[in-house]
């Protein structure tokens, strides 16, 4: 055997000895962690280990004591504080004009939970269909659906009321309101000229609109029919999305039309079907509501409460109202879809998104104006505006430099002090600084 060889030979030994003690020094730093946590005291011949590399004759015994701990090798944990309370969770990320918003559930989850339903439905009968995908309205929700319109009226028109006694400013470059005796005096606006004013707000009166974001979508005389074309976008009418959901779930309006089915649709193609025949049922009876229907109050006809008991009552209502009205929307989600495009504010209620050009978001030249659908949430529905609590009306207003210590929640959620909110309800802040009030540190 040359002397060469014999290098070679050396040479990949300790290499392969120098990587399998370096193995086994993690390994160690690994037990001796979980022998920490769990408490259990080893001795030293627990750990003896014999090395024998594969091309080499060479026996190493490392003997470890897990007592002795090297304290520079251990990472400094980061101090974490849990609260299983949701209303001292996180806010959604506000995401940029440049970025586009997540899908709901992430491609990855869809296609394998697509991959399992095929391999599931193999040699099994086709599941049922539920009955918007076949013309048809869930005959157990349309009571809902009357519930969740009449929440949004008495929502708005309570909203109107309680603007009257609770003062509420938006900013005029911005989309940031506060509710209290004055605006806030933190440096957030990323409004025009925001470097100019070095971030501070200008405070205007709010209205109804500052409070509850409108969010319209366009009117579907059938949801099954075809999408709406970029010709059509103004020869359909725009109606607000929770109220064309409602009647897409059964809700009857004169002013709004929409198709009825009584028997399921034959489908033809994977886009393609037919109505079924209805000449054998009898005549339709003319549809008319399950229940009353609310109807909206102008400003002027808004009358503000007189006394502090009058407006808790009346905040305590439209809370309820609030509730009520975001809860049923999420049930009727589930059942009849809504579109929300990832680009921009646009939402449509029906199975598949329209055609309108009239996406204006970052880069939509390179789309040529169309939306990027994909599945709405309850926030891409209704949408909450979040503000500041402020302690009190007698406290002292907000601080600047205790920004970090002071809580946000919806404005129509119930923030803040009672009579000092649009719902006027107090929330019970609990284990966690952060969302702790500063004035009763």
């Amino acid at each position: 055997m040359g002397l060469g060889n014999f290098n070679g030979k050396l040479v990949q030994s300790i290499m392969c000895l120098s990587d399998e003690i370096c193995g086994l020094v993690n390994v160690y730093y690994r037990m001796d962690n979980v022998i920490e946590t769990l408490s259990v005291k080893a001795t030293a011949d627990d750990f003896d280990c014999t090395l024998a590399p594969k091309h080499s004759n060479v026996k190493v015994r490392h003997s470890l004591n897990p007592r002795t701990t090297p304290t520079r090798l251990h990472e400094p944990h980061a101090l974490v504080i849990s609260n299983e309370h949701p209303q001292n969770s996180d806010f959604p990320r506000n995401y940029s004009r440049k970025e586009k918003k997540p899908f709901p559930t992430p491609i990855v989850e869809l296609r394998r939970a697509a991959r399992e339903r095929l391999k599931k439905s193999k040699g099994q009968p086709k599941g049922r269909v539920p009955p918007p995908k076949k013309g048809l309205i869930v005959q157990c929700l349309v009571s809902l659906a009357y519930d969740v319109f009449n929440a949004r009226i008495i929502l708005i028109n309570n909203l109107k009321k309680l603007l009257k006694v609770v003062p509420v400013y938006a900013c005029g470059w911005c989309d940031e309101i506060h509710v209290g005796p004055e605006g806030h005096p933190f440096k957030s606006c990323k409004g025009k000229h925001a470097a100019q004013r070095n971030g501070l707000h200008q405070w205007t009166n709010a209205t109804i609109e500052d409070v509850l974001v409108p969010v319209e979508a366009y009117h579907l005389y059938d949801r099954l029919g075809k999408r709406i074309t970029h010709e059509e976008r103004f020869s359909i009418p725009q109606i607000p999305a929770v109220m064309e959901l409602c009647i897409q779930a059964g809700v009857h309006i004169p002013e709004y039309p929409t198709k009825r089915r009584r028997k399921p649709i034959i489908r033809i193609g994977k886009r393609e079907f037919a109505d079924a025949d209805e000449s054998d049922l009898p005549d339709p009876v003319p549809e008319v509501p399950l229940k009353p229907l609310l109807t909206e109050i102008s400003i002027s006809e808004a009358v503000a409460p007189a006394t502090e008991e009058e407006k808790t009552l009346l905040a305590e209502e439209t809370l309820q109202a609030w509730e009520k009205m975001r809860k049923g929307s999420k049930r009727l989600m589930q059942m009849y879809r809504v579109r929300a495009c990832g680009y921009c504010p646009e939402v449509h209620v029906g199975p598949s998104g329209h055609k309108a050009q009239n996406c204006g978001a970052h880069k939509h030249q390179q789309r040529n104006g169309q939306h990027g659908w994909q599945s709405a949430v309850l926030d891409d529905l209704i949408p909450p505006r979040y503000v500041w609590h402020v302690p009190g009306v007698v406290g002292l207003p907000l601080r600047r430099e205790l920004r970090n210590f002071y809580g946000q929640a919806p404005c129509c959620c119930g923030n803040m002090h009672p009579g000092w909110c649009c719902c006027t309800r107090p929330i019970q802040i609990n284990h966690e600084i952060r969302y702790q009030d500063p004035f009763q540190c």
